[in-house]
């Protein structure tokens, strides 16, 4: 990866965050996965960052996605990419073009699960020419054998892999600024354990 990713530069990916789908996340906390999903919907926000949604078969067990989404990012999650099985959300012609709209060549990506979701268009994201960052804590699989095989695969490709508190870190640049401060708060009140 070259250099460190900016607002200005970046996208971020949110791919499958649906109430189905989540539950199958076994390797991590269901509710840390939730949390740091919605920290990094704020972060976005607060910083101008471009969203790009999707789901995969809203009507079956897979559920609709987050609806915390919705409030967070009403016009991402309107234009929401609604899959209909393609499992590798980057050959989605309709989500492929949605990042490509973004005009960023950065890509954040968070997907459920890590081992279906998330490791195939991170890896062809990569391939295509962009620099991809898979944000772990926001992610998750069944099992821990799967989320290790899919961290490694994605590695070997050139995937970083990093944390939400890493990352909004990295975005943030200052925290002095009135940006970095609203992004302070979301850090301490949804995504760190308590100091006191």
């Amino acid at each position: 990866m070259i250099g460190t990713f900016s607002p200005t530069d970046s996208a971020l990916l949110l791919i499958d965050h649906q109430l189905g789908t989540m539950k199958l996340i076994k390797n991590i906390p269901l509710d840390v996965v939730k949390r740091n999903t919605l920290a990094l919907a704020k972060t976005a926000k607060i910083l101008n960052i471009p969203v790009v949604l999707t789901s995969s078969q809203e009507q079956d067990v897979q559920g609709p996605l987050l609806p915390e989404l919705e409030q967070i990012l009403p016009e991402a999650f309107a234009a929401r990419v609604q899959r209909a099985g393609i499992v590798n959300a980057w050959n989605d012609a309709n989500f492929k073009k949605a990042v490509d709209a973004t005009g960023r060549r950065n890509l954040i990506m968070a997907g459920v699960t890590t081992d279906v979701c998330l490791v195939y268009p991170a890896i062809s994201a990569c391939r295509d020419g962009y620099q991809v960052q898979a944000v772990m804590d926001a992610s998750g699989s069944p099992y821990e054998l799967s989320e290790d095989m899919s961290r490694r695969r994605m590695e070997r490709e050139g995937v970083v892999l990093t944390a939400t508190n890493t990352l909004m870190a990295e975005l943030a640049q200052d925290w002095s600024r009135p940006e970095g401060g609203q992004l302070l708060a979301i850090l301490f009140q949804d995504v760190l354990p308590p100091i006191a």
